[in-house]
C-alpha cells in the first residue's frame, strides 16, 4: 500500500520551485512578509480551484478542518481567510501570471510533437476572446456597459495539444483585434482567427513579420476578384481565389493581394468565407484549420465549466487577476501531469478525479489509470468533454 505524499503534495512536486521563487523575488513577493508566503497564497488557491470552492470562507473551513494535514501540504502559514484576502488584493498578480508563463512554456515542449489531424511544418495558432462577467457595484473599476462590468479574457492557443499560449486581460471595452498589438509574430506560423480580428493593418504587421494568417471575412467586405482557381467541389469548396481590397482607406492598409476562400459547411449548413495571405497551403487544409479553431471555444467553456473564474475571491483589480492567472496556471499543470504520467485519460475526469481525493495518499499513477478509475459516465448536456486523447 501506498504510504507516501498526499495527493495535493504530489500534484504541487511538479512545480517548477525554482521558477516560482525566482519570480517571487522579481516582484517582491514575499517583502514584509511573516508568515503566510506566497507559497501558501499560492497552494491555497490551487487547493480552491482543484476541489471547486466558490469563496474565500469555504476555502478557508475545508483547509482548516485537515489541519494536521497542511503542513504535508507545503502550507506553513496559518490559513485565516483576511490573510488570504490580503495576499490576493496585495501581492503583485504579475508574479503569478509570470510564473504561469513558464508551466504554458514547459507544457509546449511537451505537447511539441503532438498531431493534431492536420499535417503542418510549422505551428498553428488560434486566437479569440471571451467576456467575463463582473458586478459593477462590487466591480467598480471594472467599466464595460452602462450597467455592467466585466473583463475580457484575450488567449492564444496553440493547436498542438491545446495550451494557451498568451494570455492577456483587458477591460470589456477592447476590441479582439487590438490583442495582435501584444503578440510578437512567429514566422512561419499560421494564426487562424474569426471575423472581430479583421483589422488590415494589424493584419499586414503579421504579413510584414513572415507570419501567415487565416480570418474569417465579414459578410460586407468589398473585394475585387483577379482570378481563381480549379477546386473540388465535393469538398465543400466552393471557391478560391486572388483578390484585392477595393476601399481605398483598406487597400492603403494592406497594399498586397490576399487569397478568399468560399466554402460550405455540410454539418452546419452554413458558407463561410476565409481571407489568407497564405497561397500555398490547399483549399480544404484552410478550411480545416478554422474548423480547428472551435477549440479555443471549448477552452473559455471548459475553463468556465470547471475552474473558479466566475466567482472571484476579492473585488480589487488585482485579486481578480491574481485568481485569474493561478486558475491558468492550475490548467497548465494538470494537462503537464496528464503528458508526464503518460494518462490517456481527459482533463476533466483528472480533474474530477482530484477533486475529491486531494487528501488521499495514494500514488497519481494509481489513482487516474484507467484500470483504478470508475467506468465513465454518459455526458449530459451542461458536460464539455475536452481533450479526450
Amino acid at each position: 500500500m501506498y504510504e507516501g505524499k498526499l495527493v495535493f503534495s504530489q500534484l504541487m512536486d511538479h512545480l517548477p520551485q525554482h521558477t516560482f521563487r525566482r519570480c517571487i523575488e522579481r516582484f517582491g513577493g514575499n517583502r514584509s512578509v511573516k508568515s503566510f508566503s506566497c507559497q501558501d497564497q499560492f497552494r491555497c488557491m490551487a487547493f480552491a480551484q482543484l476541489t471547486y470552492r466558490d469563496s474565500l470562507r469555504d476555502t478557508v473551513i475545508c483547509l482548516n478542518a485537515q489541519q494536521a494535514k497542511l503542513y504535508h501540504m507545503g502550507i506553513r502559514g496559518p490559513v485565516k481567510r483576511s490573510t488570504l484576502a490580503d495576499a490576493n488584493e496585495r501581492r503583485d498578480w504579475r508574479l503569478y501570471a509570470s510564473f504561469a508563463a513558464s508551466l504554458i512554456a514547459t507544457a509546449r515542449r511537451l505537447y511539441a510533437d503532438d498531431a493534431f489531424g492536420i499535417d503542418l511544418d510549422g505551428a498553428a495558432y488560434a486566437l479569440d476572446a471571451t467576456i467575463i462577467d463582473l458586478c459593477l457595484t462590487l466591480f467598480p473599476w471594472a467599466h464595460y456597459k452602462r450597467a455592467r462590468g466585466a473583463i475580457k479574457l484575450h488567449t492564444m492557443m496553440d493547436l498542438r495539444g491545446n495550451i494557451p499560449v498568451v494570455v492577456h486581460i483587458d477591460d470589456g471595452h477592447s476590441y479582439e483585434a487590438e490583442f495582435l498589438d501584444v503578440l510578437l509574430p512567429e514566422a512561419g506560423a499560421i494564426y487562424v482567427m474569426d471575423r472581430g480580428f479583421v483589422d488590415f493593418a494589424r493584419l499586414y504587421r503579421l504579413t510584414s513579420a513572415g507570419a501567415f494568417f487565416i480570418v474569417r471575412a465579414k459578410s460586407h467586405q468589398r473585394l475585387r476578384r483577379i482570378n481563381s482557381r480549379s477546386v473540388d467541389r465535393t469538398s465543400g469548396i466552393i471557391c478560391d481565389q486572388t483578390v484585392a481590397l477595393i476601399i481605398p482607406r483598406s487597400a492603403e492598409h494592406y497594399p498586397t493581394r490576399l487569397r478568399r476562400i468560399r466554402y460550405r459547411d455540410y454539418d452546419s449548413g452554413k458558407t463561410l468565407v476565409f481571407l489568407s495571405n497564405n497561397f500555398a497551403l490547399p483549399s480544404r487544409t484552410v478550411a480545416d484549420l478554422y474548423r480547428r479553431r472551435w477549440q479555443i471555444e471549448l477552452f473559455f467553456k471548459w475553463i468556465k465549466q470547471h475552474l473558479r473564474i466566475k466567482s472571484f475571491f476579492g473585488t480589487t483589480e488585482n485579486a481578480v487577476r491574481t485568481q485569474i492567472w493561478i486558475a491558468v496556471a492550475v490548467y497548465v499543470l494538470i494537462a503537464i501531469i496528464k503528458k508526464r504520467l503518460g494518462l490517456n485519460v481527459s482533463l476533466y475526469t483528472i480533474l474530477q478525479t482530484l477533486s475529491v481525493t486531494i487528501f488521499e495518499k495514494t500514488s497519481l499513477n494509481q489513482l487516474l489509470t484507467p484500470d483504478h478509475l470508475p467506468a465513465p459516465q454518459p455526458l449530459t448536456a451542461n458536460q464539455l468533454n475536452l481533450f479526450t486523447d
